[in-house]
């Protein structure tokens, strides 16, 4: 009996340890040079551009309005975001150039993809468009 008590609760410990940890993750932290990093480009010059980019290389995932419901959003893990949202806009335009430069977990790094750091700018700019 002992031993079923203690099996029950370091389960239990170890499911809300397990819990916690992939609710830390979740979090995705934005080094502080990314973080306070101006877009060095100009938002209303090559919009046309950014939305090129981003139907060639986010769309699939993120879909055409950034709501996460792209073609290929079910085979990902983790939420896609929603990029019209409050909370997505909020973020600095360093803060997105990082995430969709280095990606993690599903979202790939895309320094290799698009090793020009002026069409990852764009991509930014075109975000900003799909706000609500």
């Amino acid at each position: 009996m002992k031993n079923l008590k203690f099996l029950t609760l370091f389960g239990a410990v170890v499911f809300m340890l397990y819990s916690f940890s992939s609710v830390l993750q979740e979090e995705w932290v934005v080094p502080e040079k990314y973080q306070n990093m101006k877009n060095p480009t100009d938002p209303s010059v090559d919009l046309s551009i950014g939305k090129s980019l981003y139907a060639k290389h986010c769309q699939s995932c993120h879909g055409k309005e950034g709501y996460g419901d792209g073609k290929k959003a079910d085979e990902v893990d983790g939420d896609l975001g929603d990029f019209s949202s409050e909370e997505f806009q909020a973020q600095t335009d360093g803060a997105l150039f990082y995430k969709t430069s280095f990606g993690r977990d599903d979202m790939p790094d895309y320094t290799k993809k698009m090793p020009d750091d002026e069409d990852r700018w764009l991509i930014v700019n075109y975000m900003r468009t799909l706000k609500e």
